[in-house]
């Protein structure tokens, strides 16, 4: 099993089960978390969107951990695996990358927000290609 990959899909799984918890604890939630005062005001209203929204963000987090967990040899191979972690490194990376543009203009988040969010993505993007370089072969 690939301890990079292993890793990339736990912080895959952590983040959509962060995602859960908004839905669950709702706005401070939202707050806390960055997702801008929009989505926390649409929670304290009991906007069916905010769920929707952020169901739709934890199901691809959680396929995207799935990806990494199959290519680390924890679970069947998935159809695919090497294009779809290649978007997925990608999307990570350009995700964190973006982030640190936004931190003089930041869009209803805070500056600390893009700062944190961009670095942790930066490295999960990270992870993930250390992780897909090394079973690249296998796949």
């Amino acid at each position: 099993m690939n301890a990079m990959l292993i890793i990339a899909g736990l912080l895959s799984t952590v983040a959509a089960i962060l995602h859960l918890g908004c839905i669950y604890f709702g706005a401070s939630w939202y707050r806390f978390l960055g997702a801008g005062e929009q989505m926390a005001i649409m929670a304290e209203q009991g906007r069916i969107q905010a769920t929707v929204i952020t169901l739709s963000i934890t199901f691809v987090l959680a396929v995207w951990a799935l990806y990494a967990f199959s290519a680390a040899g924890a679970i069947s191979q998935l159809p695919f695996a090497r294009i779809i972690l290649v978007i997925i490194s990608a999307i990570y990376l350009l995700r964190g990358i973006a982030g640190f543009f936004l931190v003089s203009n930041p869009l209803g988040r805070t500056a600390e927000f893009w700062l944190w969010s961009s670095s942790i993505c930066l490295i999960v993007a990270l992870v993930h290609i250390i992780g897909l370089k090394q079973v690249w072969a296998l796949l």
